[in-house]
């Protein structure tokens, strides 16, 4: 075993786990999932069959990845955040085969105590405020909060607020990495570096 398993922890027969990922007290992963390499499981997680979960991303305490759910490289899932995978269930009616998929792209935030509605993208950087509860798609890079979230800035790789307008365009410098990014048409992207 190329990864640390808590002895309370259970990983089905069958499931993915990458190289130096580590899987905590109480933890569940079911045999049909994927994990990838240096991944963080924290306390009482469960981890469904159909779920893949990118390198290097950190799920913390008390969150249940469910069916239908794709973690890109490097997400972070805070302390008791919410999936979901079907949009309007009911104990009496079966819905097993209406799971939505949900996306949450390369680098993203989702904090503590959030809820994300099924069949959304989170797009790469994005950063979700504790919270809030998300139930459409989310931008590249946006800050959201609130319930339901709306955008209220833009946020750098690095997780701080760029000085930026919501709409229209302009560029701003990340104070830490000296990244610059550039809004235009409601579109943020990272410029290459000329090194």
């Amino acid at each position: 075993m190329s990864y640390f398993q808590h002895p309370s922890a259970i990983v089905d027969d069958g499931a993915q786990v990458g190289d130096g990922s580590r899987i905590w007290h109480f933890v569940h992963v079911c045999g049909g999932a994927r994990i990838g390499a240096g991944v963080s499981l924290g306390q009482n997680v469960f981890v469904g069959n159909k779920v893949v979960i990118g390198d290097n991303c950190k799920v913390q305490n008390n969150v249940s990845v469910y069916d239908n759910v794709t973690l890109e490289e490097g997400v972070f899932c805070g302390p008791s955040m919410v999936f979901t995978n079907v949009y309007n269930p009911r104990s009496l009616v079966e819905r097993k085969d209406q799971y939505r998929d949900t996306r949450v792209k390369k680098g993203a935030t989702l904090g503590a105590n959030c809820t994300i509605v099924c069949g959304v993208t989170i797009g790469e950087f994005a950063f979700v405020g504790a919270g809030a509860v998300i139930n459409k798609n989310v931008p590249a890079y946006a800050l959201m909060v609130g319930v339901p979230a709306r955008q209220i800035g833009w946020m750098s790789e690095f997780g701080e607020q760029l000085e930026l307008p919501l709409v229209g365009e302009g560029s701003a410098l990340c104070i830490h990495t000296g990244a610059r990014y550039v809004l235009q048409a409601g579109i943020l992207s990272k410029e290459a570096c000329n090194d």
